[in-house]
């Protein structure tokens, strides 16, 4: 379990990210570009991932899980925080900043991966 609190420092730890409101959400970006979202309420997390990162990390454990219909199959992954273990949210975070961020921010963290 991770709470919200270490959520957000965990998030906004990688390097270029902020935080901005995003409709019913809080959305974290590097550079502009969201690379995951927060609902507070729910304590869950939307990744972006890339397919083939969905796939092994939803298999991993059932708090991660594909986004229903379109979202879903473009990578887009929920994650829930009252059950997802910190150090496989830390890793699955880190692919999301990857995903995201420019090749240089993302080589940065790409070896913690």
């Amino acid at each position: 379990m991770t709470t919200v609190s270490n959520f957000r420092k965990m998030a906004l730890g990688f390097e270029e990210t902020d935080e901005k409101p995003h409709f019913d959400r809080a959305a974290f970006r590097v550079k502009g570009k969201i690379f995951v979202t927060l609902l507070e309420k729910a304590k869950t997390i939307n990744l972006k991932l890339s397919p083939e990162n969905q796939y092994v990390f939803s298999k991993s454990d059932p708090a991660i899980y594909p986004v229903t219909g379109g979202w879903g199959r473009m990578g887009w992954t929920t994650a829930d925080l009252t059950k997802i273990n910190p150090l496989l949210l830390k890793e699955v975070l880190t692919s999301a900043y990857c995903q995201t961020a420019p090749k240089k921010l993302g080589d940065k963290y790409r070896s913690e991966e």
